[in-house]
């Protein structure tokens, strides 16, 4: 079975504080943003709604893109999401587990 990893912005609200992450499981690890399981930054700072996010066949495709976004000025983040998600949704209900 193949596995599908993800690349993610969560942000605290429209225009707000933003996290770029990457997983194996999408909906377990936002719904652990959501639910502030782990003491850290996404807690810290109230970030909690999936915003964008890319689906990669390989783990290191994943973790090179999720590297290369976290060096992106906070207005190509912006653009990133404004691009797929002009208003701002919060996309974790879209998720289908």
């Amino acid at each position: 079975m193949d596995k599908t990893f993800y690349v993610y912005l969560l942000a605290s609200a429209r225009y707000g504080t933003l996290y770029v992450g990457v997983t194996s499981n999408l909906i377990k690890r936002v719904w652990e943003h959501r639910e502030s399981i782990a003491d850290g930054f996404t807690k810290e700072y109230g970030v909690k709604q999936l915003m964008w996010y890319e689906m990669h066949t390989d783990a290191m495709s994943a973790i090179t893109r999720e590297k290369q976004i976290k060096k992106w000025n906070r207005a190509w983040k912006i653009d990133l999401i404004q691009k797929e998600n002009p208003y701002w949704r919060d996309l974790y209900d879209t998720l289908s587990a």
